[in-house]
């Protein structure tokens, strides 16, 4: 029997988690909609996003409290036959957390943007790019079936499309966006494979009827084809070129697309699928490879670029495939904890690089840097907090998740060779922070006067300490708010207990020794490994250079030696005219009436003639 009291709890609670997501997706687009001819629409975007936040706090709240996941579901989309998709909505742990730590970050990047845009002619319609895009963001987490997450997934690449070509006027920026796009789509193959299996297999895209149909059949396929939507969305080894070139769209698109939103929106997808992932250990093995070949190598990346926002692209990359290494230890909601943590920090740091190239007149190689920590003392401390907070400092927001993971490493008995990778990889994040650090902070300006830089801007400095907050205390009230485990705590000791600390003052020493002997940096990085890093290991020029051009030889080759001098000299014209050239040259030798040439055709005839008569009797 039902408890009635419960039950009628159950339902306040499920109609007042209903009007909450109807309000707010409402209070979102209420700027797209209203045409404000003020030329304040940007303000009013901020302020939007910023209410939205505090209402996004009480799903959260509501969720914490009862730790029930909610389904909400409205009116029927469209039925075919016996296939039938609803519009439902999933509030889980993950949707109820995501949501604020993203709104959070884009009500800061958004008022950061008040300040980096402000003489931008079209910052209206900027804002409402990112509105849109945070809006595409929030229909992909929280829905409850494929379709609705698949609108999702595709709104989130187009508006990056908009976002990286915001400035067109700049070929690199159109190459970047188009880069994205066609990276993009190579995943996109993958959720496309994805979708068509569970139709065919399932009969529905509901989460919930694929989990429980799934539980008795072989899901390797569309397993794979999830990580390979991943890979191409959350830029993994081997689709990873787009993301560095994407650094050349404004620091705002940086910051709110490559920290807490669309690059993690792969990683999030596996999250979401992970009962289907673990049912197949051929995915399992194939995300710790991919997630430990690419924080590896694109670690590896970060040590040698001088491009500070291509640094931190790259450290982005790297936090990706660690991400990725988690979910293949079977810990999603750690790598879910590792997305949230990582969101604050990684945002703050773009945006210090924004202020920094900002007033040094778009000056972007840190090598001209330096003595910034005197003139922008509020960024300086801001970007030396979130480097720290990316090393894994203790109490710091990515000490949390990032400590808990190499835990679950350590005690794992997966594959060594991948954990030892992941490892130098972490160790790694330590050098190239505290190279970008020792470059850009210390030290004499090393770069021309200019006009005196000032970073006195409320927009800049209020957005700056709010996400400075959530890389101090957000780490620990997420990790405060995580279901408890199901599994046995393991018993460690202090050493394995304090790897992550020992990994991360590995790294740290390395970097102080490689800045402090320029000798020891040249023979450590011989001509070889420093071309192979720098040039990302040859996978632009292997795949945007040498690829095409082999492809465009081939064709040229096929067109024109196969084909048109084929067709032209053996059975087109020129053959014709060759073969009417030896037909008159015959027919003119017959006529020249040499006795020889009459013997000939004489004997040939009566042969011939002989022949047919001894085969006719």
């Amino acid at each position: 029997m039902v408890n009635q009291p419960e039950y009628i709890a159950e339902i306040i609670i499920s109609s007042l988690m209903s009007m909450t997501l109807m309000l707010l997706m409402g209070i979102l687009g209420l700027p797209i909609i209203i045409y404000n001819t003020k030329h304040d629409k940007a303000s009013f975007t901020m302020k939007a996003v910023k209410l939205a936040f505090f209402w996004s706090l009480l799903p959260a709240s509501l969720l914490t409290i009862t730790g029930t996941d909610f389904t909400i579901n409205t009116w029927e989309w469209f039925h075919i036959s016996t296939f039938t998709i609803y519009t439902s909505v999933k509030i889980d742990y993950y949707a109820a957390v995501f949501l604020p730590v993203a709104l959070y970050v884009t009500w800061s990047i958004l008022q950061f943007a008040l300040w980096y845009m402000e003489k931008d002619y079209n910052i209206d319609q900027f804002f409402k790019y990112l509105l849109i895009f945070l809006i595409s963001m929030i229909i992909l987490v929280t829905a409850n079936n494929l379709f609705q997450l698949f609108i999702g997934w595709e709104g989130v690449g187009i508006m990056s499309f908009l976002l990286i070509s915001w400035w067109f006027g700049r070929p690199d920026a159109n190459s970047a966006a188009l880069q994205a796009v066609l990276y993009n789509r190579a995943g996109d193959l993958g959720l496309f494979v994805m979708m068509a299996w569970m139709m065919a297999s399932t009969n529905s895209w509901e989460l919930d009827d694929i989990f429980l149909h799934s539980q008795n059949q072989n899901m390797t396929m569309p397993a794979l084809a999830l990580i390979l939507a991943a890979a191409g969305k959350s830029a993994q080894f081997g689709l990873h070129p787009w993301l560095p070139s994407a650094m050349e769209g404004p620091t705002p698109v940086s910051a709110l697309l490559h920290s807490s939103t669309m690059v993690v929106a792969g990683i999030f997808l596996l999250i979401r699928f992970y009962p289907i992932i673990e049912q197949s250990k051929t995915a399992m093995t194939t995300c710790l490879w991919l997630g430990s070949l690419t924080t590896l190598f694109t670690a590896a990346c970060a040590l040698t670029q001088n491009d500070i926002k291509k640094i931190i692209a790259f450290s982005t990359s790297s936090q990706l495939g660690f991400m990725m290494v988690t979910i293949g230890l079977g810990q999603p909601r750690l790598a879910f904890l590792h997305i949230c943590t990582h969101a604050f920090f990684k945002a703050m740091l773009f945006m210090c690089s924004g202020v920094i190239i900002h007033s040094l007149k778009n000056e972007q190689d840190i090598r001209k840097m330096g003595g910034m920590y005197f003139l922008t003392p509020l960024t300086a401390s801001c970007i030396t907090l979130g480097s720290l907070a990316l090393t894994g400092t203790p109490f710091l927001s990515g000490f949390y998740s990032k400590d808990a993971i190499i835990e679950t490493l350590n005690s794992s008995h997966l594959n060594a060779c991948a954990l030892s990778m992941t490892l130098i990889a972490t160790s790694f994040t330590a050098v190239y922070s505290l190279r970008i650090l020792y470059y850009v902070l210390g030290g004499q300006p090393r770069f021309n006067s200019l006009s005196p830089i000032n970073e006195n801007d409320p927009n800049l400095n209020t957005s700056l300490m709010r996400l400075a907050v959530g890389s101090l205390i957000f780490g620990q009230l997420i990790t405060m708010s995580l279901p408890p485990k199901t599994t046995s705590v393991l018993t460690m000791t202090l050493t394995m207990k304090m790897t992550a600390i020992l990994v991360t003052l590995t790294g740290l020493t390395t970097a102080l020794l490689l800045t402090q002997s320029d000798s020891l940096h040249k023979k450590l990085w011989s001509h070889l490994p420093l071309h192979f890093t720098t040039l990302l290991g040859f996978f632009p020029l292997t795949i945007h250079r040498l690829l095409p051009k082999l492809t465009l030889q081939m064709g040229h080759l096929i067109s024109s030696q196969l084909i048109d001098q084929t067709w032209f000299k053996l059975l087109g014209p020129k053959a014709i005219l060759k073969s009417s050239m030896s037909l008159s040259k015959y027919i003119n030798t017959i006529q020249l009436g040499l006795i020889k040439l009459h013997l000939m055709s004489f004997t040939i005839a009566l042969l011939t003639t002989a022949f047919i008569y001894t085969i006719m009797t």
